[in-house]
């Protein structure tokens, strides 16, 4: 293990992404008034364009409250192409603290303790405040990891132990096993990167063969650790419950987003109506009234 935490956040940061994303991500910094914009998802890993690609965009300001961040929906076009993003926006005090656990939160470090890309900053300054955010998120996540794992094991097991946490924690249907699709599908961005993260939030380790570690956690620290995480997880499922539900309200661009999904995934359009635009949950079931008798008629 070389380096610290700082430079490897710093590389996994400035990995290159492609163009139209850069020129997507300028063009929502600019809207926004934006310090920064974070491209994440298997978009980022692929390469691929297609889909949906997922962007955080970091403004300035205080620490919000209440229910963040605002989700929009946007559609760019690229040489004839429509790309499409989900969009969070919340304000880079917000996602600080978050990443550092000092919110009820549990998304944006156990988000990005993965991989992600600094698609676009205004500057050097802000750049490095992203930088200290998402190791602040790393090193959240290694402290539960390792709290909630075995005395000692490979890394890769104190990462499963706090990814199967954090999804059972959230309002969310996942595969079993996505666990290990996360740490197999981004094995360069996992690799020596808990021991590092450990480091940098004051906890030790010894190292045993075939990469095996010992967190140096005494009783007193697993067991406030713990106390921490039982509390976002009693809260977990209702909290993301009650984004889903401003967010069905409060969504930019949720029709255009749903019309896009329904007809990628069934075969059936949906025509965006001034009035399906503005009502998109009141739409909604005579939108599943149509798609049903498009696909019954085909049958």
């Amino acid at each position: 293990m070389t380096g610290t935490l700082d430079a490897r956040i710093a590389a996994a940061l400035s990995r290159p992404v492609a163009p139209p994303v850069s020129a997507f991500a300028t063009a929502l910094a600019a809207d926004a008034d934006a310090l920064a914009v974070l491209f994440y998802g298997s978009n980022l890993r692929t390469g691929a364009l297609d889909g949906v690609l997922d962007f955080y965009v970091l403004c300035d300001g205080p620490v919000e409250t209440g229910i963040w961040p605002r989700v929009s929906y946007h559609e760019r076009d690229h040489g004839g192409v429509t790309l499409r993003a989900k969009v969070a926006t919340m304000a880079l005090a917000t996602f600080r603290e978050a990443a550092a656990g000092r919110l009820l939160d549990t998304t944006i470090w156990a988000r990005f303790v993965q991989p992600s890309a600094l698609a676009w900053a205004r500057d050097e300054a802000a750049a490095e405040r992203v930088a200290e955010a998402v190791g602040l998120a790393a090193c959240t996540a290694a402290r539960l990891a390792v709290a909630l794992g075995p005395e000692a094991a490979t890394p890769d097991a104190y990462w499963r132990a706090l990814f199967r946490a954090t999804y059972a924690a959230e309002f969310r249907v996942e595969k079993a096993g996505r666990e290990d699709s996360i740490l197999s599908a981004n094995r360069g961005h996992f690799d020596g990167l808990l021991p590092l993260a450990l480091i940098a939030g004051g906890i030790g380790f010894a190292r045993g063969p075939q990469g095996v570690i010992r967190p140096e956690l005494s009783p007193a620290q697993r067991l406030r650790t713990l106390r921490w995480w039982r509390r976002r997880q009693r809260l977990g499922k209702p909290y993301n419950f009650a984004r889903l539900l401003r967010a069905s309200t409060t969504f930019d661009g949720a029709a255009r987003y749903a019309a896009w999904k329904i007809e990628r995934h069934t075969g059936v359009p949906v025509p965006l109506t001034p009035w399906r635009e503005r009502h998109p949950v009141l739409a909604a079931p005579g939108v599943l009234w149509r798609v049903w008798r498009a696909r019954r008629a085909r049958a």
